[in-house]
């Protein structure tokens, strides 16, 4: 049975988001505010958080950059109506997907199966390009002269690239794919992220993303 932390100022909304999880054959634990989600991940696994925004003591955003600096498990984060910066704020800093409050009971507890099914799926794979190893449940690119920890969204991105290196993809199927048909920040974004990462990949000679121009990235393997 999968364990979800739900974490929520909001003593009424915990307890909606429990009883319909529950009702999905779910074990839900809650904390008051990011400090006791915190705590309690810090002994104690879970497979899965929801998280709002606005919260006391460490607020939403800053528990997801928290988690994403230690611990890969998908994060579901839940905004205010109409606040959108809260939306490209919580991407920037690591969360999978989002609802908007008021939000539909059955379609949180959809959102959740979809993330830990794209979760179970995602990390059970490694990409292996020659001597080169891309590990999706550690965050890791290594060979036998180095290891580098990536952050969750520079893994994802490498891993898509090299699952079918040589291939372009646009930078719209990365968002959909990465970030989510929902995404509403700017598609530089993968810009960005391919800066990034290949700063992170010197040590590894024999991989090279290349930007076609007009189109996308593609990784080339030497």
């Amino acid at each position: 049975m999968n364990k979800i932390l739900v974490v929520d100022d909001d003593p009424h909304i915990r307890k909606l988001m429990k009883l319909y999880l529950e009702n999905s054959q779910f074990s839900v634990v809650e904390a008051n505010d990011g400090q006791e989600a915190l705590d309690y991940i810090a002994h104690t696994k879970v497979d899965l958080m929801i998280v709002d925004v606005m919260m006391p003591r460490i607020n939403g955003i800053e528990l997801t950059e928290d988690v994403r600096a230690y611990l890969d498990i998908p994060i579901l984060m839940v905004t205010a109506k109409g606040e959108s910066r809260d939306k490209v704020k919580g991407f920037q800093a690591g969360t999978d997907d989002y609802l908007v409050k008021p939000f539909d009971p059955v379609e949180l507890v959809l959102r959740v199966k979809a993330l830990l099914k794209r979760y179970n799926v995602s990390l059970t794979k490694v990409v292996q390009l020659g001597e080169v190893k891309i590990d999706l449940s550690t965050l890791t690119v290594s060979s036998e002269n180095a290891t580098v920890r990536l952050k969750k969204k520079e893994c994802e991105l490498l891993f898509k690239l090299a699952s079918l290196p040589g291939r372009i993809f646009t930078r719209t199927q990365l968002i959909e794919s990465l970030w989510g048909i929902d995404y509403e920040g700017d598609d530089r974004t993968v810009d960005v992220h391919i800066k990034r990462l290949r700063q992170r990949i010197e040590p590894f000679s024999s991989l090279t993303i290349t930007a076609i121009r007009g189109l996308g990235y593609r990784l080339e393997e030497q």
